[in-house]
């Protein structure tokens, strides 16, 4: 392997792992369910590596992201239309026009929340991130730190309460520094 084209597949990494949170949710928002999602989501990385050499090194990665995915999901849509209920094209287009408009304020809550969520003693941030795993049984968690169902729903109610208030104030903070 040659040592441009292992830069290249090291700069292709490095950029799809700093925004493929962003990609996955801009995508999440556009179709019904995770599954498909994911499966989107696959398509889309396979077309940015392909296309990863008409990617200007001084261009936004995220927005250049979000046009193929864009594409991918109605391509998915006109695919799938017929088979499941989806939203018509347009309406989907019109979401993936918002959203982009909303990836800056979304960027800016995911950051907060990560950052809130860092603050948050282990064991808590380990049981939360628990029960917010696909396939998980709440009943089980609960047991796991000792409360019962009811009580472990209560307790994450409230550490959500908190999450929000920090990451609110976070944002306010930095909307008035």
């Amino acid at each position: 392997m040659l040592m441009s084209e292992t830069s290249r597949n090291a700069r292709f990494v490095r950029e799809f792992a700093c925004h493929e949170e962003a990609i996955r949710a801009y995508v999440r928002r556009l179709v019904p369910s995770r599954a498909d999602c994911d499966d989107i989501l696959q398509e889309v990385a396979i077309v940015l590596w392909e296309k990863f050499d008409e990617f200007h090194e001084e261009g936004n990665f995220r927005s250049w992201a979000f046009g193929f995915a864009r594409y991918k999901v109605l391509s998915w849509l006109r695919d799938n239309g017929r088979r499941r209920l989806v939203l018509d094209s347009d309406v989907v287009a019109m979401i993936a026009d918002e959203s982009i408009e909303e990836d800056s304020h979304l960027e800016a809550q995911r950051l907060a929340l990560r950052s809130c969520f860092g603050k948050l003693p282990s064991e808590q941030r380990s049981l939360v991130a628990n029960a917010y795993s696909p396939d998980v049984k709440i009943q089980e968690i609960a047991a796991t730190s000792g409360r019962s169902t009811a009580g472990f729903y209560q307790w994450l109610y409230r550490i959500r309460q908190m999450l929000l208030e920090c990451v609110q104030r976070q944002l306010a903070s930095e909307a008035n520094p």
